[in-house]
């Protein structure tokens, strides 16, 4: 038997998210339910609810502005090793140059 291809990546807006949480947290629908009728994951609904509750205060955890602060200093931090990469390799050249 074949493999399952994997799902493409798909993105959600902030306004999509929030319309599945309240989908769940109304209580009329299950996780799973919602999940099939919107073509998600049972996963990614029960994460995003979950991460709705930590954001609310409801539950312990990292909020999600509290979980951007990281990736925001890893990335900030690859640039600046670029830069100064770069800035070795100018001067480097460069002081070839003048010999």
């Amino acid at each position: 038997m074949g493999k399952k291809r994997p799902r493409p990546r798909r993105s959600f807006t902030p306004e999509f998210k929030a319309e599945i949480v309240e989908l769940c947290r109304r209580g009329d629908r299950s996780v799973g339910q919602v999940a099939r009728d919107f073509d998600l994951t049972g996963t990614a609904v029960r994460d995003r609810v979950r991460q709705a509750e930590v954001d609310a205060g409801e539950r312990d955890g990292l909020t999600s502005s509290e979980r951007e602060e990281p990736a925001r200093l890893r990335r900030e931090n690859r640039r600046l090793r670029e830069d100064v990469e770069i800035l070795k390799r100018a001067t480097a050249f460069f002081a070839t140059e003048t010999r």
